[in-house]
Order: C-alpha cells, then sequence, then structure tokens
C-alpha cells in the first residue's frame, strides 16, 4: 500500500515508519522537523521512502500528497497537555484545524488511521473503568480537541480511531516527558520520586505495539474500518505508586514517597478496558517490565532532559 504519515520523523513515527517499509509499503513523510531530529535516516537508502519537510496545515502540501494515498496516518500532532497550554494557537491549528481540513481533502475508499487518546475518560465512571462506550470528559485542551476530532473522523466511513493508552519505550526521537519514561529517567538519575495522589491509575502501552496495532489495521481494515478501539496492556492499568513498585523492583536502590500536601495537576484516573481491540486478534507484545528494562539501558545513554515536547 501507499501510506502517508504526518509527522513520521516523532515519537511514534520514528519507529512506525521503519516496520511499515519492512512489510513492503511505500511510506511518504511529512513532517516539519520542529525538533531538528534525524531520527529516520536509518531507513533513508529505501526506495520506498519519501520524506517531505512541510506543514499539514498547508492546504496546497496536504492535497498534493494526500491524492494517491491509499491510507493516512495522521501523527503530527502538539502531544501532551503542557505543550498545548504554551502554544494553544498553534496546537489547535494542527491538532483540529488541520484534520479537519485533511478529511475534506480525502475521498472515500482511502482508509484513516488515526491516534486518538484514552485521557478523554479523564476519571471514569465511578469505578474508574472505561469501554469504548463509557462517557468521555477530557480534562486538558489536547484530550478536548481529540474528542472533537474523533467525531469528526467517524463520519469519514473508511476510519478507525485508536484511543492510545500512555504511550513507553525508546524511541530515534526521545521523549522523557511521558509518565514511564519519565518515572524510570528519575529512578535512574535521581534515585527518588515524590509522588502526588499517588493511587490514580492509567493505562499504558509500549511504542512498539502501537506501531504493530497500526499495522494491524491495515491488514485487517474491512473488518476494523469505522470503529473505536482502545489500544493498551491489560494488565497494566496500574496507580503511580503500583508503577514505582514495578521500577523499584529492577532498581532496588530507587526511593519514591507520597507528598503529604498538594495534587496532582493532571486528574486523570481511569481503568480502561481493551477486549475490543483484543477480539480482532491483536494483543501487545511488550510488558510493562520490558519497557522498564530497555528504558533502563536506554537512559546509559541519556543524560539531559531535552528529549520531550517541553
Amino acid at each position: 500500500m501507499k501510506v502517508l504519515v504526518t509527522g513520521g520523523a516523532g515519537y511514534i513515527g520514528s519507529i512506525l515508519v521503519p516496520n511499515l517499509l519492512s512489510e513492503g509499503h511505500d511510506v511518504t513523510v511529512l513532517d516539519n522537523f520542529m525538533y531538528d531530529q534525524n531520527s529516520l535516516a536509518q531507513v533513508c537508502f529505501s526506495s520506498a521512502l519519501k520524506i517531505v519537510r512541510g506543514d499539514v496545515r498547508s492546504r496546497k502540501t496536504m492535497s498534493e500528497l494526500i491524492h494517491d494515498q491509499h491510507a493516512i496516518i495522521p501523527l503530527a500532532a502538539y502531544v501532551g497537555a503542557p505543550l498545548c497550554a504554551r502554544d494553544p494557537a498553534g496546537a489547535r491549528s494542527v491538532n483540529k484545524d488541520a484534520i479537519q481540513m485533511m478529511l475534506d481533502l480525502v475521498s472515500s475508499n482511502q482508509l484513516i488511521l488515526m491516534p486518538t487518546t484514552n485521557s478523554a475518560y479523564g476519571s471514569g465512571d465511578k469505578d474508574n473503568f472505561c469501554t469504548e462506550e463509557s462517557p468521555l470528559h477530557p480534562i486538558s485542551q489536547y484530550a478536548i480537541d481529540k474528542v472533537a476530532v474523533e467525531k469528526m473522523l467517524m463520519q469519514h466511513d473508511n476510519a478507525v480511531s485508536f484511543r492510545l493508552a500512555t504511550v513507553f519505550g525508546m524511541s530515534p526521537r526521545m521523549r522523557i516527558d511521558l509518565l514511564v519514561n519519565d518515572f524510570v529517567h528519575r529512578a535512574v538519575n535521581d534515585r527518588f520520586i515524590v509522588l502526588f495522589e499517588s493511587h490514580f491509575k492509567r493505562n499504558y502501552i509500549h511504542i512498539r505495539d502501537i506501531s504493530r496495532v497500526f499495522i494491524h489495521a491495515l491488514k485487517n481494515r474491512d473488518v476494523m474500518r469505522g470503529n473505536i478501539y482502545n489500544v493498551g496492556l491489560s494488565d497494566a492499568n496500574v496507580s503511580k505508586w503500583e508503577l514505582c513498585e514495578r521500577i523499584a523492583s529492577l532498581i532496588p536502590d530507587f526511593t519514591f514517597l507520597e507528598a503529604p500536601i498538594g495534587k496532582d495537576p493532571d486528574q486523570r484516573n481511569y481503568v480502561v478496558s481493551n477486549a475490543k481491540i483484543e477480539s480482532t486478534g491483536f494483543a501487545p507484545q511488550i510488558s510493562l517490565e520490558d519497557g522498564i528494562n530497555e528504558l533502563i539501558k536506554g537512559y546509559a545513554m541519556i543524560r539531559n532532559t531535552r528529549y520531550g515536547n517541553v
């Protein structure tokens, strides 16, 4: 297939694009390279790869790239609440307006595989439990825009929305500001963390399993299109305290404690069901512990915090 990946040199794209190429697809990447990254250097030799430096907000650029594609994976985004808060106008124009323009440009037979977020659940129901049918209570502007985008997306007959759990793992375009990545970085370098509201739970998924779910959808598009799927590790609905316990099992001199006062500015707290995506035959392969071990090795190389979105 011909696949357009916007933001293809970002955190997820830098893992996904090489995997798409290894599956035999022709891949066009559109990216503005706002972090001056060369994260696709290892696959530039491939004749099946085309890289375009440009902006997803440009109608001319997008219309030229979209018209002959079989599938579009729109990864380009201002990801995370802090970055969106720093540049709200930029975030809205990329995260929402550019997607609306893309939906105006695609034809009905072009497949769209959209990453959204399970942070839209906010705090879930009274038991904090969420399925794809649960009410959405987005807290951050990032999640609010993703909810609006998903509503537009589901009016397209040939689309799939993946409500991604919090992603973790190493990438050539690394992000340390994601929760598991951040906690392991602190454990490796500081050896301690002070937690706020450590009982808050959320779901997690390894970045390579995110890549696998996009490829799974390409192969199973006739069955999966028109649907919304939670994508996470079903055995990794864990609290921040439980996450720290798992990290401490691998870094024995790591200390963590609960702050006696204060609140976490991120009030997400939910348990997510991934049964729907699992019913399609998809199962994550990388455990939370495997990812923590990977990060420990990765942080032997990374000694600063410039690898993030903020």
